[in-house]
């Protein structure tokens, strides 16, 4: 039996942890009564196994058995990068 896990995309918001990265995932919803759209904001930590993942990079996570006692997420690919400054 197939399991169907949780994918989310989201913006690296912190790397300084080994192979671990914090994500911040931002949804917009309407108000369930008054219909205005609010902006909500989640942010959860990935697992990063070859520390690729740099501040401001888009990414796609996917669910996974905990890993740690707060990861429970496993980045599967970098959607866009950012223009890092060289020196």
């Amino acid at each position: 039996m197939k399991e169907n896990k949780k994918i989310r995309e989201g913006v690296v918001v912190s790397n300084s942890m080994d192979k671990t990265v914090k994500i911040n995932i931002t949804k917009r919803l309407p108000h369930p009564l008054y219909g205005k759209v609010i902006k909500t904001r989640l942010t959860l930590k990935a697992h990063d196994e070859k520390n690729e993942c740099s501040t401001g990079d888009k990414v796609r996570v996917v669910e996974s058995s905990p890993i740690s006692k707060t990861k429970r997420w496993r980045v599967i690919e970098i959607l866009e990068r950012t223009e890092t400054a060289e020196d």
